[in-house]
């Protein structure tokens, strides 16, 4: 059960971390939860996360330039990582 005290990005990024930051069930409630406020800086940041995820890196930067200035991490995890950090 998602944690009851977590903003809705901080939700994406649970539920990307219970699909093991892999495509799946999970995955896609994660991204659907990006979508409900599409131009908010972290959705947007989580979305970047979840098309780099999905492997479609042009959509990937395309978050990434909304939410810019962010440098991004080397690998999905250390990403999923900087991401969780920032919205603590």
């Amino acid at each position: 059960m998602v944690p009851h005290d977590l903003t809705v990005p901080q939700q994406a990024l649970w539920w990307l971390r219970q699909g093991k930051l892999a495509m799946g069930a999970d995955w896609a409630t994660a991204h659907e939860l990006c979508q409900l406020t599409e131009g908010d800086r972290d959705h947007d940041l989580v979305h970047a996360l979840c098309h780099w995820i999905e492997g479609d890196l042009s959509n990937r930067d395309y978050w990434y330039r909304r939410v810019a200035p962010w440098q991004r991490a080397a690998t999905v995890e250390a990403e999923w990582q900087a991401i969780s950090l920032a919205l603590s």
